[in-house]
């Protein structure tokens, strides 16, 4: 049984870390409105971004003369996943459930003979994945001197995904991250975007949606389009991620907190237990020997 000072130490360690937890839950807590925001700010250009394209890709034809991005290669032999996660931990599951969505969608890929390659953005996606598929990370975007994610960094990153394409590196792209949706909940989602899926008629628009003729015509907008489109979804999942992140820290510095404060309690239980014991034993002892005598 441990002693009385042991049990005292233990105590104050739980509340140094109790202390830790409940500052950390409160600046994510001042972190998650902006990042919210951002994210919010961000939705309504990437979808309107993709009612476009469904606009005019509901007026052409896939075929030898559309572009490579939204037509592909041909093929379907080599898939590029692009797992973006945080660059820190201690925000719950939400590295985990992102690395294990693109894990079973690479073993998926795998099992049917298909070739796989990894870009990680972000470290602890890159930890977990490592282990099992090391050989086919090809590289690790650290954005961890980076303060608040921007189009400057999905650019960058779309950049490299489209020169991996435009070298024949893969011939479909998904990118995996996690969809805010509130304080407790966040949604690992998994979006294709090389070669880009739009909407193929106008059964595919809103009733409300008009159809437009376009000039120049569609495939040379959409050569235009494209690549942009793959920066703005990028950037869409960089921002949803940073408030997934902030939630889901939020959420598990909570739980941490509340899990130190029952621990104090019942470790504190425990010593004033074992401190009333031996009082209780050295009074014995002493009315033990006053009758001795």
């Amino acid at each position: 049984m441990p002693s009385l000072k042991d049990l005292r130490n233990r105590i104050a360690s739980v509340k140094a870390t109790q202390k830790i937890t409940k500052a950390m839950q409160m600046v994510a807590a001042a972190k998650l409105r902006r990042a919210q925001q951002a994210a919010e700010a961000a939705r309504p250009f990437a979808e309107r971004m993709s009612k476009v394209m469904a606009n005019l890709g509901a007026g052409i034809t896939i075929g030898p003369e559309s572009p490579r991005l939204l037509a592909g290669t041909g093929a379907d032999k080599t898939h590029l996943l692009i797992v973006a996660t945080a660059e820190r931990g201690l925000c719950g599951a939400f590295n985990s459930s992102i690395s294990r969505l693109a894990r079973d969608h690479a073993q998926r890929l795998m099992a049917e003979g298909k070739t796989v390659k990894i870009l990680c953005v972000g470290k602890k996606g890159y930890d977990i994945l490592r282990r099992q598929f090391g050989q086919q990370i090809i590289e690790l975007v650290d954005l961890r001197s980076v303060k608040q994610v921007g189009f400057t960094e999905a650019e960058m990153i779309a950049s490299k995904v489209l020169a991996l394409f435009e070298a024949g590196e893969f011939d479909v792209a998904t990118l995996f991250y996690s969809r805010f949706k509130s304080v407790i909940s966040q949604v690992p989602t998994a979006q294709q975007i090389v070669p880009a899926e739009l909407g193929t008629s106008t059964a595919d628009l809103d009733a409300n949606e008009a159809i437009y003729e376009y000039e120049p015509d569609e495939n040379e907008i959409l050569a235009n389009l494209l690549p942009r489109n793959v920066a703005v979804q990028i950037l869409r999942a960089l921002l949803e991620n940073a408030a997934s992140e902030q939630g889901a820290r939020m959420s598990a510095m909570d739980n941490a907190t509340r899990n130190a404060g029952d621990m104090i309690k019942k470790q504190t239980q425990i010593y004033n237990r074992s401190r009333q014991a031996m009082i209780t034993k050295e009074l014995i002892e002493i009315i033990s020997g006053a009758e001795a005598l």
